[in-house]
Parts: structure tokens; sequence; C-alpha cells
């Protein structure tokens, strides 16, 4: 093993996308490096899912809300941490700790990725010039899609900043049996946790308008009441990218992102896929090829549906191209050798 050191270091332990990400970097990377992930906040659910070959620390103080006691005790955790192990390459996602970090380190070892600038630039404006304030204490700044590298640049945050895809394992998970009313011709998929920003009324009236099909949703924490029919939530599941498998089509309804695993798992199965067309979103689902990207209406969402489901020949000019988009793009190899080059070690 190569005795360069690179920490990971992103705010929250628990497991989202960004953390996925984390998880899928360092656990490749600790083949040939000495890879240490660094978090806070959270259930701890990425540090249980890391290779054991990599090292991870919780830094208590490290939470996402703004605390200037916190927020002291985590940038001097921090330099007590490089004093310590004294790394290469320092990794940082998402804000919180892409702030603190930015402050901590020396910037000619800094990466740091913005994981939806999107969140940033429309829904949090406050914190805009701190990114551009910061921008300059880092080797290079990565969006997780060219909507979002061209969103920084529009916002003045232009040092350095280029474009990963994120990857995930190519491997099939289990394979799941869903039983359901023989009447529903076939069966739609969307993953994701119910809140504003996926759009779960707009799953809602989609569903509506083709009662000839089925709609699962996987995410919802709590059981759903008064929904159409042909809809079927099936609460949060530990293995919900399994369910891909079972179905003929994915659809994500939402408001904004920035690049959602959910579609990648979904290519990755070789399905069709139907999406809010917001963020990058239309990078990785191209009209025509493997899906379309619409307007955030149950019309718009039906109508593509319907369209794909009722040509089989479609359908599976679809499929083959997802699966073929996912394998030469989308790949924890491919994300890891984007990195690699970012970061510049041997």
């Amino acid at each position: 093993m190569s005795e360069k050191k690179i920490f990971q270091i992103i705010t929250l332990s628990e497991l989202g996308g960004a953390q996925t990400v984390v998880l899928n970097l360092a656990n490749e990377l600790a083949r040939q490096y000495e890879v240490t992930v660094i978090a806070g906040d959270g259930d701890g659910k990425l540090f249980q899912m890391l290779d054991p070959a990599v090292k991870h620390i919780r830094i208590n103080s490290l939470k996402r809300n703004i605390s200037l006691w916190n927020d002291f005790k985590t940038w001097r955790a921090l330099r007590k941490l490089y004093a310590q192990y004294k790394p290469d390459i320092i990794h940082l996602h998402s804000s919180k700790a892409g702030a603190l970090g930015r402050l901590a380190f020396p910037r000619d070892k800094i990466v740091y990725t913005v994981h939806g600038f999107d969140s940033i630039r429309l829904a949090y404006r406050k914190f805009l010039p701190i990114e551009r304030w910061l921008q300059k204490c880092c080797k290079a700044i990565v969006a997780v899609s060219h909507h979002d590298e061209r969103s920084l640049k529009a916002e003045r945050i232009t040092h350095n900043v280029s474009c990963v895809y994120y990857g995930i394992g190519e491997s099939a998970a289990e394979p799941v049996k869903l039983t359901l009313p023989r009447r529903y011709r076939q069966k739609v998929l969307c993953i994701a946790r119910i809140s504003k920003q996926k759009r779960f009324s707009t799953f809602l009236e989609t569903a509506a308008l083709l009662p000839e099909y089925a709609f699962i949703w996987i995410g919802n924490q709590e059981p759903v009441q008064n929904v159409p029919e042909n809809v079927f939530c099936l609460g949060s599941l530990k293995h919900a990218e399994s369910y891909n498998q079972a179905v003929d089509l994915f659809i994500l309804p939402t408001n904004y992102e920035g690049l959602p695993l959910v579609i990648f798992e979904a290519l990755k199965y070789g399905l069709p896929v139907v999406a809010s067309n917001v963020s990058g979103i239309s990078e990785i689902v191209v009209d025509n090829e493997n899906g379309y990207t619409v307007d955030n209406s149950g019309e718009a969402f039906a109508e593509k549906i319907k369209y794909i489901l009722e040509n089989p020949k479609i359908a599976e000019k679809f499929s083959r191209n997802s699966l073929r988009r996912f394998q030469k793009d989308l790949t924890v190899n491919k994300m890891v050798a984007g990195y690699l080059k970012i970061y510049n070690i041997s």
C-alpha cells in the first residue's frame, strides 16, 4: 500500500447520497492509499459500511446547524487531526465540512465537492458569499454535474472548478419478489423520501391518470393515507435498490437535485427513466435515448410513461441505452479515476 494519506470529510455520518459517494470513494481508494473518513452528527451508518481497511473518526461537534461554539470546536479538532496524521489529500464534502475544512487545512491539499449546488443557489442563497470568499482556499472545486459546474461559474465561483460524476458499484443486488394484483399491466417505481423537494403530490397525480399501471413508492417513513388504488407505498426499505429488478420503469419527480443516485441505480438495471427536468438530470436521462425529462406536472409524467410502456420496442431501446450509459460513465471506477486525476498523487 502507498504511504500517501487521504482524508474524506463529510458533515453527517448518516447514509445519504453524498455519504454513499464518500463510502464508495473511501472503500475503493483504500486499495492503494491510507484512507480516513471523518464525519460528525448522525446515526453512524456510514462508518458501519466502510471497508475494515478504512479508518474512521467521529467529531461530535460537527453538525449541520450553525453554532459558533460547535464550529470552533470542530475547526480545532480538524487542526489537531491534520497535525496528527499529516494527510496528503483532504477531500471535503458538504457545505459545513467544506467551509470549516477550508479554514482548517492548507489550501494546496484540499479538494471540495459541492453535492448539489442548486440546494445552495436556490434555497440557501445567504451562504453564497461564504462560498465565493472561500473558493480560493482549496486547490479544486468539484461539481457533480455540468449543470452545477455552469451554475457555480454563473455565481462567480470559478476557481479551478470541474465536474466528476458520481459512481456506484456494478454488482447487482439480490432480486426481490414484488406481489401486486394481476390487473396491473406494468409497474412504475420511485425511490425517495416524502418531502416538498421530492413532489409526492406529482407522483399521486401521475398515478391517478394511469390507473392501469401500479405505482410503487419506496421511502415513506410513515403510512400514507388517501392515495389512488394503484399506489403502493412500501415504506423505508433497507435494500430498496433491489426493486428496480421487479418493475418496468423508474420515475423521479423533484424540485431540485445534485445528481440523484437512485437514477444511477435505475440505469444500472436497464430501466427507462422519466424524471423532472431539473439540475443535471438531463445529462444522464436523455430524451428519446433512455427516457425523458419533463415538467413537474402529473400530465407531463403520465404522457411519457404511457408512451414508453405502450411501445415495447421503445422500452427495449431505452433499456439497452440506460445500461450502456451506466457502464460507460457512472461506475465507481470511473468516479475514482476522475478524482485521482484531480488529487494528482501517485
